[in-house]
């Protein structure tokens, strides 16, 4: 289980999440210099507002912080970000390439890895999957 600061000035816990929230999570990976990462993220972005009954987090791996943190800025996405300035978040989920993300059960269990860039019809057929909808 993660810990990451995020752009929000708060800190996301997988942990303190599974305890205390209840929710499943859209766990978003991607670095600033993936092209498929940028045009994923507006997708991202509808559909956290979509679904408040998923917590979506995206955290940049294999990134370095200043560029990661500027194009956060730049993407102003509402869902929050964090960036793995210790690697341990791309050791622990070992995506295959980015963008990579995963769908997380409210008890921290990973049910779906999902490679390669989604969009709002990809990320609204997973989360129906599994949560119906």
């Amino acid at each position: 289980m993660f810990s990451v600061p995020t752009n929000d000035g708060e800190e996301f816990s997988l942990s303190e999440h599974v305890t205390n929230d209840g929710r499943p999570i859209f766990l978003n990976l991607w670095a600033s210099w993936c092209f498929p990462c940028r045009e994923e993220m507006p997708a991202i972005d509808a559909a956290a507002e979509r679904y408040g009954a998923v917590r979506f987090v995206g955290v940049a791996v294999q990134d370095e912080e200043a560029p990661a943190r500027a194009f956060a800025e730049e993407i102003a996405v509402g869902y929050p970000i964090g960036i793995d300035a210790t690697g341990e978040i791309n050791r622990d989920y070992d995506p295959l390439g980015l963008p990579a993300s995963y769908i997380i059960s409210a008890d921290g269990i990973i049910l779906e890895r999902i490679y390669g860039q989604v969009d709002e019809a990809g990320i609204d057929a997973k989360l129906g999957q599994w949560f119906g909808g």
